[in-house]
């Protein structure tokens, strides 16, 4: 069962190295997003390059990634726990565990060189199996920061925040809460730390905004 669990998570790693931010780009452009505008392999950079439609198949395919990735991951933990009755394979476990290395290959994808994308994307996929109800009100957080600031890095950022606190308000009750906020907070740390260039540019004053050129 130990190297079942662990096939699984390989898979979901895998499964999040498909970047589709390289496969669009290269697709519509012929190019390699990752050499282009800010150099990120992720939706605002393929948008702001190749445009909208290649935009939008990036995020959508990077959000159904994250959620094949953690869906699976929460299902096999279930079928786990319910057939040895291991505690640790509980299928909120699964979830979060697959989860984190689905954004792990997005971040670091084995078939890109380890050369990826924030996780942005591939997070609202991840936490509406872990946490529906957390994902809901980040992506509202989100489209209103947006809305008022018209910076995608910092709506992400605000959002990042508000989708780990919420995944702790609305944790699985039927598990134990620590490995929920731990393995939450960790992939939050991770989109906060992939987002550093632009922390240091909102600090500034110099991150673009949507339709504008970077200062």
């Amino acid at each position: 069962m130990v190297m079942t669990a662990l096939i699984t998570v390989i898979a979901a790693y895998l499964i999040g190295s498909i970047n589709f931010a390289v496969i669009f780009a290269k697709a519509f452009l012929k190019k390699d997003v990752r050499e282009l505008g800010s150099g990120n392999a992720g939706t605002t950079n393929v948008m702001r390059n190749a445009g909208f439609l290649p935009g939008a198949l990036t995020f959508v395919c990077d959000a159904l990634k994250g959620f094949a990735a953690t869906y699976m991951g929460k299902l096999i933990f279930n079928y786990i726990a319910e057939t040895s009755g291991d505690i640790w394979a509980e299928g909120i476990y699964g979830a979060y565990i697959c989860g984190l290395a689905c954004m792990l290959g997005h971040v670091f994808p084995v078939f890109f060189q380890f050369k990826g994308g924030k996780g942005v994307a591939t997070s609202v996929g991840i936490f509406a199996v872990c946490s529906p109800w957390a994902i809901i009100i980040g992506l509202t957080v989100f489209a209103v920061i947006l809305i008022i600031s018209k910076i995608v890095s910092l709506s992400s950022l605000i959002a990042t925040v508000t989708v780990v606190v919420c995944s702790v308000i609305f944790s699985d009750e039927s598990a134990s809460l620590l490995p929920q906020v731990i393995l939450s907070v960790l992939m939050g740390v991770i989109v906060v730390l992939k987002h550093k260039e632009n922390i240091k540019r909102l600090l500034s004053g110099t991150e673009s905004k949507i339709g504008k050129g970077r200062k």
